[in-house]
């Protein structure tokens, strides 16, 4: 496997996790002394994570390659759904009060749910394993740099448009769960 492929597989691998960030973005009131390592800590998550599953599942190799093919994308989908569609019905039924999308455990579960489709990109690497850990680096930092720009995109948007900006991330978040479920489905 060549650098270029594990390139191209890394960006198809961050889109999930730009589209998160743009949803994160656009629930962002301001950038003040208390919010900003916050889009710095999602990206750093997302990067450990996307980085770290293709390694679980290089290890795990053969034994539970099976399992990871079959269950990881319904396992996406249901907590993307669950956290989107909680998202989506706060933001139809809200209070005054602000809404609490930077929870560390929700950045979290966001950060383990979009990487469950990279969890299945570790046993690619089991015929070339001298490119592992350059596969788990460049994944990981695009996956970083992906997710901190589309932070950045969707505070841009938040900004310009008066948006109902958690029934919106919420879409995206089931969106991306429905993308990486019929993703995983249609390659069984």
């Amino acid at each position: 496997m060549d650098i270029l492929t594990i390139i191209i597989i890394a960006i198809g691998l961050a889109m999930d996790c730009f589209a998160i960030s743009i949803a994160q973005g656009l629930s962002a009131d301001t950038c003040d002394a208390d919010n900003c390592p916050k889009p710095i800590l999602m990206a750093l998550l997302f990067g450990l994570f996307q980085g770290g599953m293709p390694l679980i599942s290089y290890y795990a190799g053969y034994l539970f390659a099976e399992f990871f093919r079959i269950y990881a994308p319904w396992i996406a989908l249901i907590l993307l759904a669950f956290i989107g569609g909680k998202m989506a019905w706060e933001s139809l039924h809200k209070k005054e009060e602000k809404p609490a999308g930077w929870h560390f455990v929700r950045l979290l579960i966001l950060a383990i749910a979009t990487s469950i489709d990279a969890l299945a990109t570790g046993v690619i690497f089991i015929p070339t394993p001298d490119k592992i850990w350059t596969g788990i680096a460049i994944i990981g930092l695009t996956s970083l740099i992906f997710s901190f720009c589309g932070y950045h995109v969707g505070r841009l948007l938040g900004k310009r448009f008066k948006l109902n900006v958690e029934l919106i991330g919420g879409i995206i978040l089931i969106a991306v769960g429905f993308k990486i479920w019929a993703t995983g489905y249609l390659c069984l």
